[in-house]
């Protein structure tokens, strides 16, 4: 079973940012604030209404999931440090499963598509964190390829 099915709220370990501390919930949002302000002024880096930002990295040409489809992914998981803390290749789950920010930005790629997506804390886990290994109001980035839809 992958890192992913484990547990839903994945197993994480804070590999820290600056400005970060996995039990301190304001240096959390302020460099979470930070970061995204500036990195949403990027050339390339979208926007919606709930403030996910993401990159096409690759346009797939396929279907658009919905909400109540079962999807397949390949992905990666990134503090703002860059340091990557899961992964996984093939994993399938149920897209209203998941968090808010995976669920908007799935819904935005076609199948065979690959985005970035920079979730915000509140599109993440929140002032509560997941468990002990992720502290409350991070963002939080991901690499996703949507590989197939059920």
């Amino acid at each position: 079973m992958s890192n992913f099915l484990k547990s839903i709220g994945f197993l994480f370990f804070f590999l820290g940012f600056p400005g970060c501390s996995q039990s301190d919930p304001a240096a959390n949002e302020r460099a979470a604030r930070e970061f995204l302000e500036q990195n949403g002024a990027r050339p390339g880096v979208q926007h919606t209404a709930s403030g996910l930002q993401y990159e096409i990295l690759v346009q797939g040409e396929g279907a658009i999931p919905s909400a109540r489809d079962t999807v397949t992914v390949n992905y990666a998981g990134r503090f703002l440090s860059g340091e990557e803390f899961d992964s996984g290749e093939g994993i399938s789950f149920p897209l209203k499963g998941v968090i808010p920010g995976w669920t908007e930005g799935l819904q935005l790629m076609k199948t065979g598509s690959k985005y970035r997506f920079y979730i915000p804390p509140e599109l993440a886990y929140g002032a509560h964190g997941a468990g002990r290994l992720i502290g409350p109001n991070m963002a939080l980035i991901f690499d996703v390829e949507l590989k197939s839809i059920r």
